[in-house]
């Protein structure tokens, strides 16, 4: 029991420490991490971190890691519980809208920050973000798909080109919330897909009228 004890506490700390890298680095960009900084930040020896990350890339990987899962938690798992078809598509764009809003990151979005940071700089880092981008885009393609196969959506339609445009959405919002009015900002990326869904869907009152 007490070894077990002591695991959970490590998982716990280490949660809590890349939960803190994940958050600085909206601000400082991956390249800005340091176990140094992060030490303190969360008011711990750098010692004990190093004992869970040998060197700044492994660091830098592990936060890349807690970045999906905490997306996966906060965006894609609300999402899951709307029926499949343009709703679950309204309602995962809904759950990315609502935690910007909440501005659980300072800097907005980790991925759309290391995303500038990294996209000409090769390497194991840039190669996990664009896994982690190809996860997400496939996952974009397959609701969109389960919609068209539910009649929900037209046959023709071009299925990479929506999840696209969902995505492109959302990555404006962000952005645009950091420099100019949020509500507005998240006000119309709402309103945009709502009216491109509605515009496809042959049963449009399968969605809400708008934001």
């Amino acid at each position: 029991m007490t070894s077990d004890g002591r695991v959970a506490r490590g998982d716990r700390t280490r949660t809590a420490v890349l939960d803190a890298a994940v958050s600085l680095a909206t601000e400082a960009g991956l390249d800005g991490l340091s176990l140094g900084q992060l030490a303190g930040t969360l008011g711990v020896s750098k010692s004990g971190l190093f004992a869970h990350w040998r060197s700044k890339e492994a660091l830098q990987l592990a936060t890349v890691d807690r970045a999906v899962v905490q997306w996966q938690e906060r965006i894609i798992a609300p999402a899951l519980r709307a029926p499949r078809g343009v709703r679950r598509i309204s309602a995962l764009h809904d759950a990315r809208i609502d935690f910007y809003a909440a501005r659980v990151l300072p800097g907005g979005c980790f991925f759309a920050t290391t995303e500038f940071e990294y996209n000409a700089r090769p390497g194991p880092v840039r190669d996990r973000i664009a896994e982690a981008f190809r996860r997400w885009t496939a996952f974009l393609e397959r609701l969109v798909q389960e919609a068209v196969d539910l009649g929900e959506l037209p046959a023709d339609v071009d299925v990479p080109q929506l999840a696209y445009e969902i995505d492109a959405l959302g990555i404006s919002a962000v952005m645009r919330s950091r420099l100019l009015d949020p509500d507005a900002a998240y006000r119309h990326a709402r309103q945009g897909l709502l009216s491109r869904l509605r515009a496809l869907c042959p049963e449009p009152t399968l969605l809400p009228e708008g934001p």
